[in-house]
C-alpha cells in the first residue's frame, strides 16, 4: 500500500512537472504560425508590435558575438578627435571611447583662466563638419554660457582644419 502510494506520487509530481514545463514553453512563443511561416521584411511590425521597435536597425544582443563584422571601422574623424584633445589638453581625461566617439573629463582651470571647467565631447561621424562635433561644457556651478562653448567648438573645428592640412603636405 505504502509503494502504491509513493508510486502514484511520483506519477503525479511528474505529470504537474511536465504540464508546467509544457506551459512555461507555450508562454515563450509570442508569435502566430503565419508570423512563423512568412517572417515579416525588415523595418515591417509583426500584428501587435510597435512600429518603433520594427523600426530600429534591427540589432540584437547576440550581434556583439557575430564574427563576420569583427572587422568594423571606426567611425570618428581622426582630426576632430585630435583637436578636441589638443584643445582641451588642461583638463583631466576621465575617460575615451574611440568606438563611439566620447571623451569625457573632469574639472580643469584653462591657462589664465580663474574658473573650472567640464567637458563632454562627442565626435558623431567621420566628416570634417561642424555637424560632427557635440561639445556640452559644465562649470562647478552648471552649464557653461554657450558663448563660452562656441568658442572652444570654433576652436576645435580650427585646430581639425590645420591638422588636416598638415597632413595634406604629407
Amino acid at each position: 500500500m505504502n509503494q502504491l502510494r509513493t508510486e502514484l506520487t511520483m506519477r503525479w509530481i511528474a505529470n504537474l512537472t511536465l504540464i508546467l514545463g509544457l506551459s512555461a514553453l507555450t508562454a515563450c512563443g509570442g508569435f502566430s504560425q503565419s508570423s512563423v511561416q512568412n517572417p515579416p521584411e525588415r523595418g515591417q511590425a509583426l500584428e501587435g508590435e510597435d512600429k518603433d521597435v520594427a523600426a530600429s536597425d534591427g540589432t540584437t544582443i547576440w550581434d556583439a558575438f557575430d564574427r563576420s563584422q569583427a572587422e568594423q571601422t571606426v567611425q570618428v574623424n581622426r582630426y576632430l578627435w585630435t583637436a578636441s584633445l589638443d584643445v582641451l589638453n588642461f583638463l583631466p581625461v576621465q575617460s575615451v571611447d574611440p568606438f563611439t566617439g566620447i571623451i569625457v573629463t573632469g574639472f580643469g582651470t584653462p591657462p589664465g583662466g580663474g574658473r573650472a571647467y567640464r567637458a563632454t565631447i562627442h565626435v558623431k561621424d567621420p566628416a570634417l563638419d561642424a555637424r560632427s562635433l557635440n561639445l556640452a561644457l559644465q562649470t562647478k556651478s552648471g552649464p557653461a554660457s554657450a558663448e563660452t562653448t562656441r568658442a572652444v567648438e570654433n576652436a576645435i573645428l580650427s585646430r581639425a582644419r590645420q591638422l588636416r592640412i598638415a597632413d595634406k603636405g604629407l
